[in-house]
């Protein structure tokens, strides 16, 4: 079994939004860098990487797909904590798994390196489905599928007893007001920005 053995002072603070595609993670997280730059943090982006797929994604994808994405991802966190003191993710690693989960079915042989690495986070923020989604050319469009990832997501959220704080849907015009005040309970305080 594989554990992650890491601690708060040899890390940085890592934040990842989470939930299925198309609903405002990517947007949340530039602009939550952004802010931190402005205040003098190191901050970086973890980009989805299901975009550099090399094979087929969405309602096409594979086991192998699936697995490259999810060790992907946590490649790129690897990466980006080693140079930065905050870590932004567009996904974690259960959202990932999510989709692999959705796809091929429950994987016994990662469940524990998922449940490990989720430790990692310091905080998620699940971002809900609200409106419709934008079509982009890579991520499907199809509102059963966006709600089956959705599901699966909040499942596996309930299941594994992950901390985490729910943005509101009916909220949407407040959910980075909420970032921050989430934020700054953590210590990472923002000033007032016009």
């Amino acid at each position: 079994m594989i554990h992650v053995v890491t601690t708060r002072a040899t890390r940085p603070f890592k934040i990842a939004f989470i939930g299925t595609h198309g609903v405002g993670k990517t947007t949340l997280c530039y602009d939550l860098a952004a802010a931190l730059k402005r205040r003098g943090r190191n901050a970086d982006v973890v980009k989805e990487v299901a975009r550099q797929s090399p094979l087929p994604i969405n309602q096409k994808t594979s086991l192998d797909a699936q697995t490259w994405i999810l060790m992907t991802q946590v490649a790129e966190e690897i990466r980006s904590a080693s140079r930065h003191d905050v870590v932004v993710c567009d996904r974690s690693v259960l959202d990932n798994y999510a989709y692999m989960v959705l796809a091929c079915g429950r994987q016994p042989a990662l469940e524990p390196f998922v449940e490990s690495w989720m430790r990692t986070y310091d905080v998620l923020f699940k971002v809900p489905v609200c409106g419709a989604v934008t079509p982009d050319g890579v991520r499907d469009t199809d509102r059963g599928f966006l709600e089956a990832i959705d599901a699966e997501v909040d499942r596996l959220l309930d299941e594994k007893r992950v901390p985490h704080e729910r943005l509101l849907a009916a909220d949407r015009e407040r959910w980075r007001e909420r970032v921050r005040e989430v934020l700054a309970g953590h210590g990472l305080a923002f000033e007032t920005e016009a």
